[in-house]
């Protein structure tokens, strides 16, 4: 077993533990794999540990990793886009990425769903909670997620799937669950109100158990995977 898959056994491992610890059934929160900065040939060795999904901040580095591994042949794939996106790299997405997970204001929405190809499906989205009210993060607060829902509805090249937050670091389990905890309320309060609302996106490496505790439905998980990441090769995304 390489070092991918170990590292993938053993976050999958955590993942069920900490399911278990809280009553859920392990089935009930997927692994996103965030490849960002690594090359094709990790994500590759993670394919063939079984992994699926994959989550990407940089809109070219994405795309062109969306494009190799269909030139190679590889299907059963789904590629979520998880950085901040500026409305000019819009397009990148709409066109290539199954999922988007950073939705925080009505020009992205309305764009991102015009430039749905009519092929495909219409991407899945989440929208993006500023959840510790950091101003170095993008997202809207909690107050603000009924209105923009409301337009993600509307929009036919968009399917609204739930929330995704990025809490700001934190080491006391006990504050990091109040925090999930906010996030959650917030994710049943959508879904009353919706149908097909679905994912919280919320837990990484250092604070899955208590998302997973407050009732994340998908971690998002990068340096226990492929270990820490090199941003020095990386230009113009």
């Amino acid at each position: 077993m390489n070092d991918i898959a170990h590292n993938l056994a053993q976050v999958q491992q955590r993942i069920s533990a900490a399911a278990e610890r809280c009553g859920r059934a392990p089935e009930e929160v997927s692994l996103l794999a965030v490849s960002k900065t690594k090359p094709a040939s990790d994500i590759a060795q993670a394919i063939a540990a079984g992994q699926r999904e994959f989550g990407e901040n940089y809109v070219q580095e994405g795309a062109d990793k969306i494009a190799l591994f269909r030139e190679q042949g590889v299907t059963g794939l789904t590629w979520h886009f998880i950085g901040p996106l500026q409305s000019n790299k819009s397009r990148l997405v709409a066109e290539n990425f199954d999922w988007c997970h950073t939705i925080d204001r009505q020009k992205i929405a309305t764009r991102l769903s015009e430039q749905r190809p009519g092929e495909l499906a219409p991407l899945n989205v989440l929208i993006q909670v500023n959840i510790s009210d950091e101003t170095s993060k993008s997202g809207i607060a909690l107050s603000e997620v009924d209105t923009l829902a409301d337009l993600i509805s509307s929009l036919p090249g968009l399917r609204l799937r739930g929330l995704m937050a990025i809490p700001a670091p934190e080491q006391d389990y006990d504050k990091q669950f109040a925090v999930c905890q906010q996030m959650a309320v917030a994710f049943s309060a959508l879904q009353r109100r919706y149908s097909g609302i679905d994912t919280l996106s919320l837990g990484m490496t250092d604070d899955m158990e208590a998302a997973i505790a407050a009732g994340s439905t998908m971690v998002r998980i990068g340096t226990a995977i492929f270990g820490a990441r090199d941003y020095s090769a990386r230009q113009g995304q």
